[in-house]
């Protein structure tokens, strides 16, 4: 994998992109506000989302009023997706070892410089599982 600059959620970053077929990853993203790697694999699973409900002409079916809990406007159906495994990494030296590891330029890029005082910074809004 190789890192390049990137945003997340309009703070600079870097994320990491596979150079060979052979990665067993597809991305990973950094989010400077929280510190947190994630990792998002090549092996799928299946899980249930919500998606929007369509009509005929493959339109979202929207609702005769917004959904009061959610402010959705159009109708959701729960539908079991193929999605990619996510990890996240929180320990500073974890993601270290895991940019080591894996990125062919993690000698030449600075990285660090998106380190940051996660008690300085504000709250991500990152969807973290078991919170």
């Amino acid at each position: 994998m190789m890192l390049v600059n990137s945003s997340f959620r309009n703070a600079k970053s870097f994320t990491m992109i596979p150079v060979s077929n052979d990665s067993p990853y597809t991305e990973a993203m950094f989010d400077p506000t929280s510190g947190i790697l994630a990792v998002i694999s090549k092996v799928m699973k299946q899980s249930y989302h919500m998606v929007p409900k369509l009509d005929d002409d493959g339109q979202p079916m929207r609702l005769k009023t917004p959904n009061k809990q959610t402010g959705k406007t159009h109708k959701e159906e729960r539908r079991l997706v193929d999605t990619f495994s996510e990890f996240y990494l929180s320990d500073k030296k974890d993601i270290e070892d895991f940019i080591n590891i894996f990125a062919i330029n993690a000698s030449s890029y600075d990285y660090q410089q998106f380190f940051v005082d996660v008690e300085e910074t504000k709250v991500s809004k990152i969807i973290m599982p078991g919170q």
